[in-house]
């Protein structure tokens, strides 16, 4: 292939001018310059079959794509940018290519002159370098045809070569200069363009390519000696005169590298690629700059921490420059400058899926409304956010004292010792009565900024007038970011509710008067959390609870298929995502992400071997997942042993839902201990199903009372099983053989005198007493057991209290027919007497027009007596016991956390 030549002696340039004449060179002598590998900036490319006539950069329209390493990683993706680039859409037909080195060549170029600095034995610069050329080699031989591959190879040869003369002058004086380091670096570039452009010239696509380094001019940045400032106005010139002498339909250039004022190669820093094509679309004004990488676009959070974050379909500079500025990878702050100052839109886009759109980012001054329309993207309301990012590796430098009061210079002596230190501050908070200054910092320099803060106070110090100097390390700083957020009222305080649900401390928080960022810092360990928490409570991603079910019996079965049967109404109406992560009995567990429902498809996990011994911390550890926002256990047992962890996961942030019935009703001290464990950490604990299975019993008297009203007594059939006894049971009929028919219909326990002793009763009663704030034991509350004393106790088995129950049935018969001559029905009961603050178990008579008279079958009925609610109490019935109702209850409970925890009520989904 013709435009391939032999490599140029090495040369330095004169220093750059503004003047439009060609740059004349002088040969020095051991200062090395660069070659023009392919073709040179002054030799022109081939001319194409039909010539185009020359452009004028002012009048053309130009699109400017830059490609990151990660698209550039092999010869399969080198390809695929080929088509990419030969198939972009648009009415523009001229297509300013920018790339980046191969995927880890620029890394490897850096290791290999620190190796022949250090002179490291382990590693040879030699070797090092052999590699990263072999990589180069694989990648020709599978892309080009051979002419270009043979031209490729003999320049990487001869590149090689030099490359060697240089590290071997570097390994001889144990030093580099940033010249010669630049120098060196930048071929990962130069290797990289002549691929992509050699691929392109052997298809129909006009092309020329060109090194960044005869047109970009950039001087050092005043602010950071590790950056580099592109000179436009000499740059542009440069670019036209290079434009004139190369027409083309597709230029592809170097991105990274640059001359400087001197006209001596450089390189623009890390991310310098981003920036040279920042830096082409302005001096081209370009109708759009498109930079291609691995991802859809800019996400609404790490979607390696957030799995349900979107793609942000467009977004102004200020959001854009906020997200990057916190660490959003796809971007980075220096970038955008150039197109900011010319007002050009970028997109962010996929060259893995490049018919997906990506992310537009533009001036703010634009209809995001019809914009986000014409795309066809579906967001929901984010109350002006945008995006949630986060930073890791932080520490804390907190500055206190009451001298600070008043005192001015305080904080500008503490930044002018950081600034001696060149320590970044990351985020700065204080109090508005100047007794405390926070700084953010990178957790690297924690312990030298906490030093020179001291030595700079150190007159304060021993004064007393700064009380501590102190730093707190292993801390993240979460961002939330949006340009709308000043106009939407609540915003904050929607950020911190979200954190305080999910268990997340904050130990500082800044924002600025403009609110496009409002971050908050907050422990490492709570960061994936947070995040999480966060993003969901603007309704980026569903309400995602990470559920474990303890006891799938009758009603934990029953439970779990009522889940099933609404997840995807749930999800789509309410934006609640509900995922059974793990299952347990008393000896197997198992876990799934999450675990599949379908057709009770969980018993067989629960039989497979991936189900392991039952150890219930190692299950709380699990389901509160610190990549999920909400972590909830339901226990569907009725065990003490269970119960028995409530406090302990309280304690951590796991909500607890449960029809279990020990802990509530347990000892006291147990019982207040489980509520000051809730508030710890505003941790949830339902139990609807306490009493009454689904009943609204427990929901209702807490109603009345936050209202204000005053209980006066409770009374309530708080049992299915007595209910349908004493429903049927009027004297006609001995109490056993009533009893034999409530087994043998399954209303009954197993052993049916752990429902005739009345405790299950007693326990309800001791529930709700506590609820309105009677702190009674168990063993206070006088129980009338209706299990003669002969056939009480382990020593009697089931069937023989069945077989001599009918020996006692007289002295019940006796009670049924007195009542019944009266006009009256034998009720079994609990009371609450709220007034004397006393509570019993008993049998009572009640009129048949009474309430509890007109029950029938196994319903259970509650009478709520208040100050409001006097002469008529408020009465709730319905049926008591069953296992879909009692499931039913507790799913109610589950629904009703995830309100607490933010999921919108189906008004808010307009529903």
């Amino acid at each position: 292939m013709s435009a391939f030549i032999s490599p140029l002696p090495l040369r330095i340039r004169a220093p750059v001018t503004t003047s439009a004449r060609p740059m004349r060179t002088r040969t020095v002598p051991f200062v090395v310059a660069r070659r023009y590998p392919f073709a040179s900036a002054s030799t022109p490319a081939p001319a194409p079959t039909a010539p185009s006539p020359a452009p004028s950069p002012s009048t053309s329209s130009w699109v400017v794509h830059k490609f990151g390493g990660s698209s550039l990683a092999d010869a399969e993706c080198i390809s695929r940018v080929a088509d990419v680039i030969a198939s972009a859409p648009g009415s523009y037909n001229k297509r300013l290519v920018v790339v980046s080195a191969v995927s880890g060549v620029t890394d490897a170029l850096l290791a290999v002159v620190s190796a022949a600095v250090s002179r490291d034995p382990h590693a040879h610069y030699a070797e090092q370098l052999d590699d990263i050329a072999e990589k180069h080699r694989r990648i020709a031989e599978q892309l080009l045809p051979d002419d270009a591959r043979d031209a490729f190879l003999a320049t990487l040869s001869a590149n090689i070569k030099d490359l060697n003369d240089l590290l071997r002058a570097t390994w001889i004086a144990r030093s580099v200069s940033s010249r010669i380091r630049d120098l060196i670096v930048g071929h990962g570039e130069l290797w990289s363009a002549q691929l992509l452009w050699a691929l392109l010239r052997s298809s129909p696509v006009v092309c020329s390519w060109l090194d960044a380094r005869d047109v970009l001019v950039a001087r050092p940045s005043e602010t950071s000696i590790n950056r580099k400032i592109v000179v436009l106005e000499q740059s542009k010139k440069l670019l036209q005169s290079w434009l004139r002498s190369n027409p083309a339909q597709v230029v592809i250039a170097t991105g990274f590298i640059c001359q400087d004022l001197e006209g001596v190669p450089s390189t623009l820093g890390r991310n310098g690629s981003d920036y040279s094509a920042s830096a082409f679309a302005n001096l081209l004004s370009a109708s759009e700059l498109n930079i291609w990488t691995d991802v859809d676009g800019v996400y609404s959070a790490d979607p390696r921490v957030v799995p349900d974050a979107i793609v942000i379909p467009d977004m102004s500079y200020k959001e854009a420059a906020e997200l990057a500025y916190f660490g959003a990878k796809v971007l980075h702050p220096d970038t955008m400058a150039p197109i900011i100052e010319s007002s050009i839109p970028m997109r962010i886009r996929n060259t893995f899926n490049k018919d997906f759109l990506g992310t537009l980012v533009r001036d703010s001054d634009f209809d995001s409304e019809d914009f986000t329309r014409d795309l066809k993207y579906s967001t929901r309301d984010m109350a002006g956010v945008k995006g949630f990012t986060t930073v890791q590796d932080v520490s804390i430098v907190n500055i206190e004292g009451t001298g600070m009061i008043g005192v001015p210079g305080i904080a500008s002596r503490a930044f002018q010792a950081l600034f001696s230190q060149n320590v970044s501050v990351i985020l700065i908070a204080q109090a508005s009565s100047e007794f405390s200054i926070c700084i953010a910092i990178p957790s690297g320099q924690s312990e030298v900024a906490t030093e020179s803060i001291k030595r700079a106070f150190r007159p304060e110090l021993s004064d007393g007038l700064i009380s501590t100097i102190s730093s707190i390390p292993d801390c993240s700083i979460l961002a939330m970011v949006g340009e709308q957020m000043q106009q939407r009222p609540g915003v904050s305080s929607r950020l911190f509710a979200s954190l305080t649900r999910a268990g997340v401390n904050i130990v500082a928080m800044a924002q600025g008067s403009s609110e496009h960022n409002i971050s908050v810092v907050v422990n490492s360990e709570s960061e994936s959390r947070a995040l999480r928490a966060a993003h969901a409570s603007f309704y980026l991603s569903d309400q995602t609870v990470s559920l474990g079910l303890i006891g799938p019996g009758v009603v934990g079965a029953a439970f779990l298929r009522q889940i099933q049967s609404q997840l995807k109404t749930l999800e789509q109406r309410f934006s609640v995502d509900l995922r059974v992560r793990g299952i347990a009995t008393s000896r197997k567990m198992a876990f799934g992400e999450p675990i599949n429902l379908d057709d009770d498809a969980w018993k067989g996990l629960l039989q497979s071997d991936e189900a392991v011994t039952a150890d219930l911390d190692a299950f709380a550890d699990y389901i509160q997942d610190t990549a999920l926002p909400h972590a909830v256990i339901c226990d569907c047992t009725a065990s003490e042993e269970v119960s028995a962890y409530y406090e302990k996961w309280l304690k951590r942030g796991i909500h607890i839902i449960t029809p279990n019935k020990k802990a509530n009703s347990g000892p006291i001290d147990y019982y207040l201990a489980m509520r000051a464990a809730q508030r710890r950490l505003n941790s949830h604990f339902l139990y609807e199903a306490n009493v009454g299975a689904g009943l609204p019993i427990i929901s209702s008297i807490r109603d009345l009372m936050r209202t204000g009203d005053e209980f006066l007594e409770i009374q309530g059939i708080f049992s299915g099983t007595l209910s349908f006894i004493f429903n049927e049971f009027d004297g006609s009929e001995p109490f056993s053989s009533v009893v034999s028919k409530a087994k043998a219909s399954g209303y009954t326990e197993p052993d049916p005198r752990d429902d005739l002793s009345g405790m299950d009763v007693a326990r309800k009663v001791v529930i709700v007493a506590r609820e309105i704030g009677i702190n009674v034991e168990l063993g206070d509350v006088p129980v009338e057991s209706l299990v003669p004393a002969e056939l009480q106790g382990d020593d009697v088995s089931v069937d023989e209290f069945m077989t001599r129950l009918p020996e006692f049935d007289s002295e019940l018969t006796a009670m049924a027919t007195e009542a019944k001559e009266a006009g009256e029905l034998l009720r079994y009961v609990g009371i609450v007497d709220a007034k004397n603050q006393k509570c019993a178990v008993e049998l009572r008579r009640f009129s048949e027009s009474h309430p509890f008279g007109r029950l029938q079958g196994s319903d259970n009925i509650v009478s709520l007596r208040t100050m409001r609610y006097d002469a008529q109490p408020l009465v709730v019935q319905g049926p008591g016991a069953g296992a879909d109702v009692t499931a039913a209850g507790v799913f109610g409970d589950l629904l009703r956390l995830t309100g607490y925890l933010g999921a919108p009520s189906s008004e808010d989904n307009g529903s």
